[in-house]
């Protein structure tokens, strides 16, 4: 079978291409209006992406056999779970930038583009890394499991953040005029001068573009530690990449899906913590064996039973063993 220059044939990339375009049109088609997403709506939402992931793995296992399709299912279930983090800090820049919920999935839909290039550039680079050898997966390793050690240490940490001071926050107000007021869902709109500009039409951003652009500049911070914990599955760049934007394409519904059960799925954050630290591990493990060869490894499906129980047990240990305060909220 002719392959391309990662290794795949062109009918793979081909079908991977026409399905991620598809997902895209049809998620802006479905959600083209100003409207707020249902639990319900939302849960079904997030049960057709899983569907349409599920299928690209039968593809693959039809087309390139059963190790190729785990090592996707992997990798879109690790990103999938790591995701959740990036959720609660896009809830907290919601809050924050006080965005009414009928806007917040035309905000989460360009924060997702934006998601997709910046993969696409740290798979890449990620993957492009490690053929300077086993170094780099130490480098990752270390990435990664501080990534965990930080999460630790902020988990009580209860204090509102404040995006006045982000960087990406003061940036977006170096490259517009900024208006305080919320203009329906547009992110740009032409209003009267004022100063040296009285008497013309300026262009100015509304608090929805600087969102967008927090939250762009917080998912490439995420991007930091979510690729080499995907990498650390598969040094194929197409399957890192096709897990990651499966993933990512179903990130808007599970939003709201998130929203909504937050306050009941509080130990959740703690089997993101676990998975992190078996990354490292698993990254540890594949960097001495190259370095002293060792001949320990952990294999595609044994990943796959540790990533899918781990998150079970985070689910089950939330609404099994909940928090006092949230214990004490439902007395």
């Amino acid at each position: 079978m002719e392959t391309t220059a990662i290794g795949f044939p062109p009918v793979t990339i081909a079908v991977f291409c026409g399905l991620v375009l598809a997902a895209l049109a049809i998620d802006l088609f479905s959600h083209r209006k100003d409207k707020p997403l249902t639990l319900m709506g939302a849960s079904l939402w997030s049960l057709f992406w899983v569907a349409v992931s599920l299928a690209f793995a039968a593809f693959l296992y039809v087309t390139h056999g059963a190790e190729t399709a785990s090592l996707f299912v992997t990798g879109y279930a690790l990103e999938k779970v790591l995701s959740v983090d990036n959720l609660f800090v896009f809830m907290a820049i919601f809050a924050w930038f006080k965005v009414p919920d009928e806007y917040r999935h035309r905000v989460l839909y360009w924060g997702i583009v934006g998601a997709i290039v910046f993969r696409l550039i740290f798979v890449v680079i990620g993957t492009s890394l490690l053929a300077l050898g086993p170094w780099v997966e130490v480098v990752f390793a270390i990435t990664v499991a501080w990534t965990a050690v930080m999460m630790l240490k902020g988990g009580d940490d209860d204090e509102e953040p404040d995006y006045a001071n982000h960087l990406a926050y003061r940036f977006g107000r170096k490259l517009f005029p900024v208006t305080n007021q919320l203009h329906g869902h547009n992110f740009f709109v032409r209003m009267a001068g004022t100063g040296s500009a009285a008497g013309r039409t300026v262009l100015y951003a509304t608090p929805l573009f600087l969102c967008v652009v927090v939250m762009e500049i917080s998912d490439v911070m995420f991007a930091f530690d979510s690729v080499p914990a995907v990498i650390a599955v598969s040094r194929e760049p197409l399957i890192v990449y096709s897990a990651m934007m499966f993933a990512i394409l179903g990130l808007r519904t599970m939003y709201f899906v998130l929203e909504a059960l937050k306050r009941y799925l509080v130990h959740l954050e703690k089997a993101v913590i676990a998975l992190l630290f078996f990354i490292a591990a698993k990254l540890a493990l594949n960097a001495t064996d190259h370095l002293m060869g060792h001949g320990y490894h952990i294999d595609p499906n044994a990943s796959l039973f540790v990533v899918l129980i781990v998150l079970a047990i985070g689910i089950a240990a939330s609404f099994i063993f909940p928090e006092r305060e949230e214990a004490e909220a439902k007395s």
